[in-house]
């Protein structure tokens, strides 16, 4: 279903959305999945996943519908949102060409202190190398398990903002990072093992 075609009824699916019909949020998604994959994969920033920031794109779309007036097509304003999230992406990235070590969360330095050859003095290079790692065991997790660690770990987003952003109980958040760090240090392990054999 592509954001143009006539026969989705897009005012009446917002409505539905807005009164917290989740079949109609599917339904939304799905018909503007195309539109705003198309704009992210014309402006992905490295190291970012395409589905991660699809899935950001959605999450702004969400949280801010309440805002929306109808002011500008509907479609233009979610466009608007996905263009501004991927240069959001691309300023920062620009801001910060090297991951420097004292980005990594204190699990992901744990996680990582066996890679690294010195506990002290850090080359950029090693902090680099330490950062693509993460994001590469992290593209091995479930979509959510990746969330609640990039939310968490990364984003330093505190359990309130999480659950504001996601919608899941703080208990479920909680269960969910534990796990997800879980299987990160799981996924570390067997890289580990295959490096070593």
């Amino acid at each position: 279903m592509s954001p143009d075609d006539e026969s989705f009824d897009l005012a009446g699916c917002l409505e539905r959305v807005r009164a917290s019909d989740q079949r109609a949020a599917r339904e939304l998604v799905e018909h503007l999945h195309p539109m705003v994959v198309r704009i992210v994969r014309a402006r992905l920033p490295r190291r970012v996943a395409e589905e991660d920031l699809t899935q950001e794109i959605f999450l702004k779309m969400f949280t801010r519908i309440a805002q929306y007036q109808g002011n500008v097509p509907f479609t233009h304003w979610v466009s608007r949102i996905a263009v501004t999230t991927c240069i959001d992406h691309l300023r920062a990235q620009k801001r910060r060409p090297e991951f420097r070590w004292a980005d990594l969360s204190e699990n992901e330095a744990d996680v990582l202190d066996a890679v690294l050859t010195s506990e002290n003095d850090v080359t950029a290079g090693d902090a680099l190398a330490a950062h693509e790692l993460v994001h590469k065991l992290l593209d091995q997790l479930k979509p959510e398990d990746r969330m609640v660690l990039q939310l968490l770990d990364l984003e330093q987003k505190t359990l309130a903002e999480v659950k504001d952003i996601t919608g899941w109980n703080i208990t479920l958040i909680k269960v969910r990072a534990f796990r997800a760090r879980r299987k990160l240090q799981k996924l570390f392990v067997d890289l580990q093992k295959k490096e070593h054999s």
